[in-house]
């Protein structure tokens, strides 16, 4: 029997203000990392539409069935607001329509919908809507100085009521279930120090002060996010060894009863999965294939980077920088010997889907790696990583690529060292193996021989996070420690909610995420594509040095970058890793 429901309407203070001045100035945004992740959970977002400088436009919505955008200059945008009845005021107060080099196109990018709402016709619109409304384009960005908010919009009229399940005329319902058992969090946090563990208490607290931060800054038609946490059956740790699916459905199943229409706690592909076959939006499932989010679309968004483009992008890096060339950054007697590659991974089907991707790549440029796996069995993981060193020994291979879990490289590092077995050690960006207080816990010597790539920016302090700023402006104390990750998911939400215009349904949420602007921040490259449903993408080169100082623990061991580069997973460029050889 599931907990009562705690329900928070995100309204917040009158005096809410934007985030503090400075908070996302161009120069953090270039130096800002992103604060910590979920066990199992990272990253951000891709490729869109670039917004057009254009005069204002504007997108009028008729009573009927079928209406039509009209798509002509604005003046004065008669009746229009920033908010009407409880909705968001555009950040700033919101400015007046008819000037900015973003208003064209902002307006028209909530016109183009698919499925209940808008479709292109022509060089016109068409749109599904229960009454009349006005959406005006304003100038500059919904959020100024956030560096992913979307383009400004203003709102009056009717947003239509109750358009999709859990969403009526002034609320969207979202879940969040909260589970008693945390051990792949709690396993780390016991490797990694007390401070790396959240409570359900900690999270709760921050989703609601972020829900409001969100009501007060976005557009949300009139309408705000009330978020409702509830106990789940299901456990995640089950959950992301493969199993505990019958627990998973029975949860979808309870936030169906709930009306929500999304859930922002989906991060293990079996309550993802089932929450998705209930069509309620689902957020947050763990590096899950192109194709995997293809079959669940309009409902599975993630800001953990798909599995098929972590995968394309560790073996393109490969390709471009390591085939044919000598293992230059190995340790012992493998430094210097023709590489020999091994892909590892975990065992599960949908993360073997992708690793097999990244071994067809590499075999199609002459660059043959083989698969290794390994179990997501905290019990087992020590004496699992003492058999694979010493197979990938035995087996001469000098280069490892790694898309690992937290947790198996700390033991995996144990025994190469202590087997005199130091390969080169690929990061591909996954679950915060690229992360500094991660890494500080491998055996530095192993660890010396780490690179790779990652879609984090440099390293920072949580404090300077956006998510911590955000939270800042709603409440006094302390948020979770993975604050910048909570941030991170609900604002994949909050954007596709103002992107997909007053009629809200999950097939508009989509149409308005592929409609998102492309943007580039701190949590690397955002936008969205019918190929791309989750965030970032697009890596930066990595070096792991024991001796360098971390900015965001003050401890020796920190990922450096080896210029401000920036690539996508099509244009890495050939040539070697700009990282210094180890001595």
């Amino acid at each position: 029997m599931t907990a009562p429901v705690r329900g928070a309407g995100g309204g917040g203070p009158s005096g809410l203000s934007s985030p503090p001045p400075g908070s996302f100035s161009i120069f953090q945004r270039i130096l800002r990392g992103y604060g910590p992740m979920a066990v199992l959970v990272a990253v951000l977002v891709v490729v869109a539409l670039a917004v057009p400088s254009r005069v204002p436009k504007t997108a009028t919505l008729t009573a009927g069935n079928t209406g039509s955008y009209s798509t002509g200059s604005s003046g004065a945008g008669a009746g229009a607001t920033g908010a009407s009845s409880g909705g968001a005021t555009s950040a700033g107060g919101g400015a007046a329509p008819g000037a900015g080099a973003n208003a064209g196109g902002a307006a028209s990018a909530v016109s183009g919908r698919s499925g209940g709402g808008a479709t292109p016709s022509g060089n016109g619109r068409t749109a599904t809507t229960s009454a009349s409304a006005r959406v005006v384009s304003c100038k500059g960005d919904q959020v100024p100085g956030d560096p992913y908010s979307p383009p400004c919009l203003l709102f009056s009229g009717s947003n239509g009521g109750a358009t999709a399940m859990g969403v009526t005329p002034t609320t969207i319902n979202v879940a969040f279930r909260l589970t008693s058992d945390q051990s792949f969090q709690q396993t780390l946090a016991q490797l990694a120090g007390a401070s790396l563990k959240d409570t359900n208490a900690d999270t709760e607290r921050t989703v609601l002060a972020l829900a409001q931060y969100f009501n007060a800054h976005f557009q949300f038609y009139g309408r705000k996010l009330v978020i409702h946490f509830y106990n789940g059956q299901g456990s995640l740790s089950n959950e992301l060894l493969g199993t505990g699916q019958a627990q998973a459905e029975a949860d979808a199943l309870t936030v169906k009863s709930m009306n929500a229409f999304a859930d922002l706690s989906a991060e293990s592909e079996p309550y993802a999965d089932a929450l998705s076959r209930q069509g309620v939006m689902a957020f947050g499932d763990p590096y899950m294939s192109e194709n995997w989010h293809a079959q669940h679309a309009p409902y599975a968004w993630s800001i953990a980077t798909d599995g098929t483009d972590v995968a394309t992008i560790a073996a393109n890096y490969a390709v471009n920088k390591l085939c044919g060339g000598t293992a230059a950054y190995a340790g012992g007697n493998l430094k210097g010997v023709h590489r020999k590659f091994a892909l590892l991974a975990p065992e599960n089907s949908w993360y073997q889907e992708s690793v097999a991707v990244a071994q067809q790549i590499m075999a199609s440029h002459g660059c043959p790696a083989d698969i290794f796996t390994y179990s997501l069995d905290l019990g087992t993981m020590s004496q699992q990583a003492s058999n694979l060193i010493a197979k990938l020994k035995a087996g001469g291979y000098t280069t490892v690529l790694c898309g690992c879990d937290p947790i198996f490289p700390v033991y995996m590092s144990g025994q190469g060292n202590q087997q005199n077995y130091l390969p080169e050690f690929v990061i591909t960006g996954t679950a915060l193996t690229d992360q500094d207080y991660t890494a500080q816990l491998w055996n530095q010597n192993f660890a010396a021989h780490a690179f790779g790539v990652s879609p984090n920016a440099p390293t920072v302090a949580y404090t300077q996070t956006i998510g911590y700023a955000a939270y800042k402006t709603v409440r006094s104390d302390e948020p979770a420690f993975f604050v910048n990750l909570i941030y991170a998911q609900m604002d994949q939400l909050a954007i596709g909610i103002q992107m997909a215009g007053p009629h809200l349904t999950p097939l508009t949420f989509q149409q308005g995420m592929y409609n998102y602007p492309s943007r580039q921040g701190p949590m690397g490259l955002w936008g969205f594509s019918p190929t791309q449903h989750t965030i970032p993408n697009d890596v930066r080169e990595i070096c792991y040095s024991p001796t360098a100082i971390s900015p965001y623990n003050g401890k020796a061991g920190a990922y450096l970058g080896t210029s401000n580069a920036r690539w996508t997973k099509d244009d890495i460029p050939k040539g070697p890793p700009g990282c210094p050889i180890p001595s």
